[in-house]
C-alpha cells in the first residue's frame, strides 16, 4: 500500500492534532518548510488523473451550501423562552459569514461519497462552534473587538454576561445537533461508531489540545517586547485556527463514508488550508481597511501581537502562503477530479480572498 504524504512539522515538540494511528512526524529543518514538497507518495494504480482546469461553478456550489446550511441554522435555534438568550445566539449566528468550514465539511463528505444532506448537521454544528469562538473572542477580557462581520460584536448589542452565555449555549447545541439522529436522512443511517468518533474529533480540536490551547498561547504572546519565533506562532495558529478547520473536513470526510487513509489525507489538506486562512488572515489585516475587511483592520498590529507579516515580512508572508496552497492541493490529488473541484476552489479561495 502506498504510503501517503506525512506531516513533517512538530511544532514545539506538539503534536496532538496527529492522529494516533499516524507515525511520528519527524520535526522540520526550515522555518518556511511546513509541509516536506518530497513526501508526497501517490499510488499510481488508484490515483485518478487531476485536472485543475475542469470547469467548476465555484461561487454557485458556495452560494447553494450556504443557503442550505443558513435554513439548517434558522431551523436550529427558534425564538423559545428564554427568549433573549436565543436572540444573541441567532444574532451571531445568522448575522452573516462566509460559511467555509460548513462547505469544507460538505466538499469533505462529496468526496468520498456522501451526500450533502448527510454533512449538513457536522456542518451545522462547525459553524456554532466557530461563533462561539468568535462571540468569546471579541469579549473585552479577550480581543477586546467591538466590530463582527459589520455589525456591533454580541457583547456590544446584548451585554458580556448574556454573550458569554449565547457562546456557552451555541456549544452545547453544536454537539447535540451533531448526534441527534433526527438531523440525518434516515434512507442511508450513519454507524452510532461515527458519531462517537466524530465527537471524539470536534471536542478534541476545539478543547485544551486544540482552539483553546492556541488562543491560550496567542493571549499570553501578545503585547510581549520581541516578537515570538516561527515556531511558536505556527503552534498557536495550527491550534487556534486550523484546529476548527480540520475537524469541519475530518467530520466531513466520517460520516460521508471515508476510508482511515482518505480521512487521514483530508486531514492533511485541512491543516495546509488552515494555516493558510490565518497567513491569509495576517496579511488581510495590515493591508484592507475596516470597512473592506467587515471587522477591525490593523487591531493586531495594535495590541502588539506577532504576525506573519510583522515577524516574515509581506513579501515572505505570501510566498509562506503560496506554497500552503500547493502543499494543500497536492493532498486532493489522488481523489475523483470532478469531486475533488470544490475543496480544490475553496482552498484557491482561502488563499486569494479580499476579506
Amino acid at each position: 500500500m502506498a504510503s501517503f504524504l506525512q506531516l513533517t512539522f512538530n511544532p514545539m515538540g506538539y503534536s496532538v492534532l496527529r492522529s494516533p494511528s499516524m507515525p511520528p512526524a519527524p520535526s522540520r529543518s526550515l522555518s518556511l518548510s511546513f509541509l516536506s514538497p518530497n513526501a508526497v507518495e501517490i499510488n499510481a494504480e488508484t490515483s485518478a488523473p487531476f485536472d485543475a482546469t475542469t470547469e467548476f461553478d465555484f461561487k454557485g456550489y458556495l452560494m447553494s451550501k450556504a443557503v442550505s446550511v443558513n435554513r439548517a441554522l434558522d431551523l436550529a435555534i427558534p425564538l423559545v423562552h428564554p427568549k433573549r438568550i436565543h436572540e444573541a445566539m441567532r444574532y451571531s449566528l445568522l448575522g452573516g459569514g462566509k460559511r467555509i468550514r460548513p462547505a469544507l465539511c460538505i466538499a469533505a463528505c462529496e468526496i468520498v461519497g456522501g451526500n450533502e444532506a448527510q454533512a449538513i448537521p457536522p456542518a451545522c454544528a462547525v459553524e456554532m462552534i466557530h461563533t462561539m469562538s468568535l462571540i468569546h473572542d471579541d469579549l473585552p477580557c479577550m480581543d477586546n473587538d467591538d466590530l463582527r462581520r459589520g455589525q456591533p460584536s454580541c457583547h456590544r448589542a446584548y451585554g458580556e454576561p448574556v454573550a458569554v452565555l449565547a457562546g456557552d449555549a451555541l456549544l452545547a447545541l453544536a454537539f447535540r445537533h451533531l448526534v441527534d439522529l433526527g438531523n440525518y436522512p434516515s434512507s442511508n443511517p450513519i454507524p452510532p461508531a461515527i458519531f462517537v468518533r466524530a465527537t471524539a474529533e470536534l471536542a478534541r480540536c476545539i478543547g485544551a489540545e486544540g482552539l483553546v490551547a492556541g488562543q491560550l498561547l496567542d493571549i499570553e504572546s501578545t503585547g510581549l517586547e520581541n516578537p515570538v519565533d516561527i515556531d511558536r506562532l505556527e503552534f498557536i495558529h495550527l491550534h487556534k485556527t486550523a484546529a476548527l478547520l480540520e475537524a469541519s473536513v475530518v467530520i466531513g470526510a466520517m460520516v460521508g463514508g471515508g476510508s482511515d487513509l482518505e480521512v487521514e489525507r483530508l486531514r492533511r489538506y485541512a491543516r495546509c488550508i488552515g494555516l493558510l486562512f490565518q497567513v491569509v488572515d495576517d496579511i488581510l489585516d495590515v493591508t484592507k481597511s475596516s470597512e473592506e475587511l467587515g471587522k477591525t483592520a490593523a487591531k493586531d498590529l495594535a495590541s502588539n501581537k506577532t504576525t506573519y507579516p510583522k515577524l516574515l515580512g509581506l513579501d515572505k508572508s505570501r510566498e509562506f502562503a503560496e506554497e500552503l496552497l500547493q502543499d494543500a492541493k497536492s493532498q486532493i490529488e489522488g481523489f475523483d477530479p470532478l469531486k475533488s473541484a470544490p475543496l480544490l476552489h475553496l482552498a484557491n479561495y482561502i488563499a486569494y480572498r479580499q476579506k
